[in-house]
């Protein structure tokens, strides 16, 4: 079985770097000509971007600018881009200068859009780093309802040469029958999900024939791993964003994430985007080479550390450390990300509510979520209501506790995570 999806997985370090290089100017070139960048990158020479050193004095692009941009986007009169200026791929109605497959709705709204190529989202070599190969049934339980994450799996597992289920979310029953009659060999979704179908399938008594996973969305800690293990299932993990695609993604080895190879990624202090020393930790800013999307220097929040070495399976590229948190108060809530603009929404719908904080707690995978909310008047029905709008808010199911006003600490925190990460 061939250990690496293609031969550049092994090249000279320098050659890989070389390349990527190479590639940044057109890139910068691309992102000028798009109308969000057009200001922001006034003056500056794309082809003097060809060095990490130059690329870091590019401004770092971050999710809530991506949001404020299309959401002015959609305000002005007579515009018809919902990308805010970022995107080189949409439809007719825009006049984008390149087709686009699908457009995707994540929290916010922010929208995405999916280019034509293939495997655009560059998934297919971290579900062969899992094991999965041609010819193989996947089953996919990512969502395929308004986010990218069940077409990032699907279109990278045909790129491979597998057939794919798609299976989505929720109808769990319907599920684990799909499985029992189909049996694939292999799965894709959440580590979350993945449990809970082992554990319905063991309370049948009808155990599952997946022998590998890739899984992602949230963390999968080693006693997660181990239990999957027991089971029969060796698990992968890799770390992908609606954004940019793939960035990295785990090995046979299990030390740390290997980068993408069409992937620049900085770990930068968060806050400046000034690059930290390997090793420490810091925010991962990543720059894709993607004519479709031309996103620079995007900050996706989240932190983590280069590793030194090289992976012990012979590739060559960079390794990350892996997920170690955010960077900021957003955070990962069963593979949804939940924003403090979002709480923020919760309060503003109800009037009579002075704040809320939105607690996350128990163990990745198993987390749990609730609001606690000061009201100075606590009206008939106000936790339901609350509930609800949070669901609509999040699309995340959580509780309600209502508060007394001054209960909540005065630091600023709107979200505040107590989950482990060890």
């Amino acid at each position: 079985m061939t250990e690496f999806y293609s031969p550049d997985e092994t090249r000279d370090p320098a050659e890989r770097e070389r390349a990527l290089m190479a590639a940044l100017p057109a890139q910068v070139a691309l992102a000028q000509g798009r109308p969000a960048y057009a200001e922001r990158l006034a003056g500056v020479d794309a082809r003097t971007i060809g060095s990490r050193a130059a690329l870091a004095t590019l401004p770092v692009t971050r999710k809530h600018e991506l949001l404020e941009q299309q959401k002015a986007a959609r305000a002005r009169p007579g515009n018809t881009d919902p990308f805010g200026g970022y995107s080189a791929a949409g439809w007719a109605a825009f006049a984008a200068p390149l087709p686009a497959r699908r457009v995707f709705q994540s929290p916010g709204p922010i929208y995405e859009p999916e280019g034509e190529a293939a495997d655009y989202w560059r998934v297919a070599r971290a579900l062969h780093a899992a094991g999965l190969r041609a010819g193989e049934l996947v089953h996919n339980s990512f969502s395929y309802h308004l986010t990218p994450a069940g077409s990032m799996m699907e279109t990278g597992a045909q790129a491979l040469g597998c057939t794919v289920f798609p299976a989505g979310v929720g109808n769990t029953e319907l599920q684990l029958q799909a499985i029992a009659d189909l049996r694939p060999e292999a799965y894709c979704g959440t580590p979350s999900f993945l449990r809970i179908l082992l554990e319905k399938a063991a309370e049948a008594g009808t155990p599952l024939s997946f022998t590998k996973a890739l899984v992602s969305g949230e963390a999968c800690p080693p006693s997660l791993r181990a239990y999957f293990g027991t089971q029969g299932i060796e698990v992968s993990q890799c770390y992908a964003t609606a954004d940019v695609g793939l960035v990295a993604y785990e090995t046979r080895a299990r030390e740390g994430l290997v980068l993408d190879e069409r992937v620049i990624v900085e770990i930068v202090r968060p806050g400046t985007g000034d690059p930290v020393p390997d090793g420490e930790v810091g925010e991962v800013v990543v720059t894709v080479i993607n004519p479709a999307y031309p996103l620079l220097r995007f900050g996706t929040g989240d932190l983590s550390a280069m590793l030194p070495g090289r992976c012990p399976t012979g590739r060559t590229a960079r390794r990350i450390k892996g997920w170690m948190g955010r960077a900021d108060q957003t955070t990962k809530v069963r593979g949804m990300f939940v924003h403090p603009g979002q709480v923020a929404e919760i309060v503003r719908r109800h009037a009579g509510v002075a704040r809320a904080r939105l607690v996350v707690a128990g163990e990745m995978a198993a987390d749990t979520m609730t609001l606690r909310v000061e009201a100075a008047e606590v009206a008939e029905g106000l936790a339901a209501r609350l509930v609800e709008t949070l669901r609509d808010v999040t699309k995340l199911r959580g509780e309600v506790e209502l508060l007394a006003p001054g209960s909540l600490p005065n630091d600023g925190k709107v979200i505040e995570d107590l989950r482990r990460y060890d």
